[in-house]
């Protein structure tokens, strides 16, 4: 009997020896290429069956995957190069082949029969602690950080995936997110570890998932808001046969109750909601039987949840608010700049950013965030990196911006502007648009005459979301 297809891609199917075969042809010509063991590759790939085999020729090499979205402009490409410093690069995007020589990954791959011997005894060299993965995450202020996983930490995220979905060989499941994000990232490796059956979508397109799950009987999906938002939203959603699905997984933003209970009225399918981060991918799930909408769950096992005073740092008692705070041999080894790292970990535990509360039976509340990123969908935004783009018009005098709940994307981005000339709102929307990525993109512009700040020069930002936050739709 053949070997059944691990990953299939449109009209493609992979075996699992196939890509080991593709993964080990890159290796060999990578390595004649000089990619050696401790270098960083940059990797800038849309969703194609080479992004997967690219990761993978690059860690046979003991070499570290530095992801790059492609939806990235050029200075932020120029940015996180910077900050990374990677020796080669592999992809399939003009912007880094414009910056760096590039392996393009329309090129094709000559299958392999494995590294020489000396590539694999490299490989063999390198240990559990060291880098396998840099992506990025935003901070509160500057440019993204890259954050560093280990080939341990990314194993122990995998194993806490794995066991928190109860995935097995016998599940099948589809990505349409983008595998340079955390997420993607964690659901094809956890896919191909645990011999689950993978479909790679080239794009999100609501009508093709959906046909999909029907035809390949998908037996768990994948939703961020914006997809949980276009299923409950669908006019003909009922005409596909869902019946195959055992949950949908909520992540990377909160619940809307609405848009799931909406989408279980109409197909019966339930979801599971959970909570991680860029640093510590897998940090909450619901139970998978009883999943409730109004939390992310428990900490998964092998995850501490500490939830401790904002003044004092202090852990607090169960139902007290706080800042969340979690430790795991899944956690991030660092960020790039190295100097950023100290104020995210202390003793061993990262300081996730998100305000919360838990109760004495363990269960996580989300309802604020200590720090200021936006988060759009998947995506984290630094209201800094957005407000430079937006003082190099000559017409901006100040500005600040700010994230408001959104119920496609979680949040949207709002910009308060004081200008001294004239400049439209269109006109800054699109500044930012070209310089940055589109998730990045303001969706209103408010005009102000001051924006608020303390004497010390920080901005407001509460105080502009409550003056301008119902304005995020128009």
């Amino acid at each position: 009997m053949s070997e059944r297809a691990a990953l299939v891609f449109e009209d493609r199917d992979y075996t699992l020896a196939e890509l080991e075969g593709l993964a080990d042809g890159l290796a060999a010509e990578l390595a004649r290429g000089g990619v050696r063991a401790g270098e960083r590759v940059a990797l800038m790939s849309s969703n194609r069956p080479e992004f997967v085999i690219a990761v993978q020729a690059v860690w046979r090499l003991g070499a570290a995957v530095v992801l790059l979205s492609p939806a990235w402009r050029r200075g932020e490409v120029e940015h996180a190069l910077e900050v990374t410093a990677p020796t080669h690069a592999v992809g399939d995007h003009s912007v880094l082949a414009e910056l760096m020589p590039m392996r393009h990954l329309d090129e094709p791959i000559t299958p392999g029969e494995g590294p020489s011997t000396g590539e694999r005894a490299s490989f063999a060299r390198v240990g559990p602690d060291v880098d396998a993965v840099l992506v990025f995450s935003s901070g509160t202020t500057g440019m993204p950080k890259a954050v560093r996983h280990t080939h341990a930490s990314l194993a122990a995220a995998v194993r806490h995936w794995r066991d928190a979905l109860q995935l097995t060989a016998r599940d099948r499941i589809q990505i349409a997110t983008p595998p340079s994000h955390i997420l993607g990232l964690l659901n094809i490796v956890t896919a191909l570890e645990t011999g689950a059956w993978l479909r790679l979508h080239r794009r999100f397109d609501l009508d093709r998932l959906l046909e999909h799950i029907q035809l390949d009987r998908i037996t768990v999906e994948m939703a961020v808001a914006p997809i949980a938002l276009a299923i409950a939203s669908h006019p003909k959603l009922e005409s596909y046969d869902l019946s195959s699905l055992r949950f949908i997984m909520w992540g990377a933003t909160p619940v809307t109750p609405s848009v799931a209970e909406t989408v279980t009225r109409r197909t019966g399918v339930g979801w599971v909601p959970a909570y991680g981060a860029s640093e510590l991918p897998v940090i909450a799930c619901n139970p998978l039987d009883g999943a409730r909408l109004d939390t992310p769950g428990r900490a998964v096992p092998g995850v501490d949840v500490r939830v401790v005073s904002l003044e004092t740092g202090a852990p607090v008692a169960p139902g007290e608010s706080g800042e969340i705070e979690v430790r795991s041999d899944s956690l991030m080894a660092g960020y790039l700049p190295a100097e950023a790292t100290a104020e995210a970990l202390h003793d061993g535990w990262y300081r996730t950013g998100d305000v919360g509360s838990l109760d004495a039976d363990g269960w996580l509340r989300l309802t604020d965030r200590s720090k200021e990123m936006i988060k759009v969908r998947a995506f984290q935004v630094a209201p800094a990196e957005v407000e430079s783009v937006l003082h190099g018009h000559p017409a901006v005098a100040d500005c600040a911006v700010f994230g408001v709940p959104d119920a496609a994307d979680g949040e949207a981005i709002v910009a308060a502007v004081r200008a001294t000339g004239p400049v439209s709102a269109d006109e800054l929307i699109a500044l930012v648009g070209g310089r940055l990525a589109s998730y990045k993109r303001p969706s209103h512009v408010e005009f102000v005459t001051e924006i608020p700040r303390l004497p010390s020069g920080k901005v407001l930002r509460r105080v502009l979301k409550e003056r301008y936050g119902c304005t995020s739709d128009t």
